[in-house]
């Protein structure tokens, strides 16, 4: 694939990085609870006052309306010049749940939520997986009946990101009595604010609390806030999948380039190992794969036609290099140092780094949708 920047887009690059430089905080992000939400939102309104919020979203519900290139373009000099990691409480938002309602939501659900999102005024999380329904989403039991304008929600989600700091959810539920599989469900726009909902966090591995489960108890959601249409939640969920595992990660993918680079210009600096041949040949190795894994990126966003699948490709890639490099990343410079180097960055990445096989489906799911929808192979046997 051959692509060129127009004279237009080297100068944004250019204003990017100027601003970036000048503005990206010095201090490290909170890792999870209310510090983390008060920074996330704090950066998000510096960068919206300065018109960098919403690049490639539509100007109507305030966004900036630029083209994807240009969103690209934003991407790579936001990771090279070491700012606030994507991967934050603001994620859910503006990586999923905002795409979505800008794909299937009605004009009164985008003009009330995506301005609100973009100035930095809320955090949404989500809220599909449940015990027992994680990999196999289509087995979950969350119900809400119809009573009058209102849909009553009872049951359980798990795994919830940053449910326990944020405003709204993406909530996906079944609500057609008797139905089964993908048949008779709905996502909603569920306030975390509703009488009747508890969230208990879940600490990680890595001592945060991205995570946690949600009950509900006899909570009372508008129909108006039904995103689709009741009873075509999968479609709609499938939406937000798309998004989840194709265009969400796109920053984190080209991070880990950067990533890589700073390995190798450590190494560079250490007489020792710049000198271990084995050692040298892993970090060209993991460089080459970054650089394929960019090059996936920049042909998910822009090839055409697109595989409709084709994002579990790159998520798949994605996710079992991160960790190999954030593995190598802790060979190379031990606990300590990795703590010395990037104020605890490296532990806190290498133990986190760990989920991205399981966020977003599992390793063992999107091989098989790579293996069943894109290669045409037979479906994996029942056991």
């Amino acid at each position: 694939m051959q692509f060129h920047w127009s004279p237009e887009d080297v100068a944004f690059r250019e204003q990017a990085r100027r601003w970036l430089q000048a503005h990206v905080p010095r201090e490290a992000a909170p890792h999870s609870g209310p510090a983390s939400r008060d920074f996330a939102l704090a950066w998000q309104r510096q960068l919206h006052a300065a018109g960098w919020s919403g690049i490639s979203w539509p100007v109507a519900y305030g966004g900036q309306g630029w083209s994807l290139e240009r969103q690209m373009i934003w991407y790579e000099e936001y990771v090279a010049a070491g700012a606030p990691s994507p991967l934050n409480p603001g994620f859910v938002a503006h990586n999923h749940a905002g795409p979505t309602l800008i794909a299937c939501g009605t004009e009164a659900q985008k003009a009330f939520h995506l301005p609100r999102i973009l100035a930095g005024e809320v955090l949404w999380c989500q809220g599909f997986s449940e015990p027992g329904a994680g990999s196999d989403l289509a087995s979950l039991r969350t119900f809400g009946e119809v009573q009058g304008d209102h849909l009553v929600v009872t049951g359980q989600k798990i795994w919830s990101s940053y449910s326990d700091i944020a405003e709204y959810q993406e909530l996906l539920i079944r609500t057609q009595p008797g139905s089964q599989r993908h048949r008779g469900l709905s996502w909603l726009i569920c306030d975390m604010r509703s009488p009747g909902i508890t969230v208990r966090p879940i600490r990680n591995m890595a001592g945060a609390t991205h995570f946690s489960e949600v009950f509900y108890d006899q909570v009372r959601i508008p129909l108006s806030n039904v995103v689709g249409a009741l009873h075509d939640g999968w479609r709609v969920a499938m939406t937000t999948l798309g998004f989840e595992r194709s265009t969400a990660a796109t920053a984190l993918q080209l991070e880990l380039l950067v990533k890589v680079d700073r390995l190798r210009h450590w190494v560079a600096e250490q007489p020792a190992q710049a000198r271990d041949p084995a050692l040298l040949q892993e970090l060209a190795v993991l460089r080459a794969e970054a650089a394929a894994l960019r090059a996936m990126t920049y042909q998910t966003l822009f090839r055409d036609p697109a595989t409709p699948f084709g994002g579990s490709i790159v998520r798949l890639y994605f996710a079992e290099l991160a960790q190999r490099i954030h593995r190598l990343g802790m060979d190379l410079l031990g606990p300590s140092n990795a703590d010395a180097q990037a104020g605890g960055a490296w532990p806190y990445a290498y133990l986190d780094a760990y989920s991205e096989t399981i966020a977003g489906g599992t390793s063992e799911i999107q091989r098989n949708i790579i293996g069943e929808r894109i290669l045409g192979l037979p479906r994996e046997a029942a056991r």
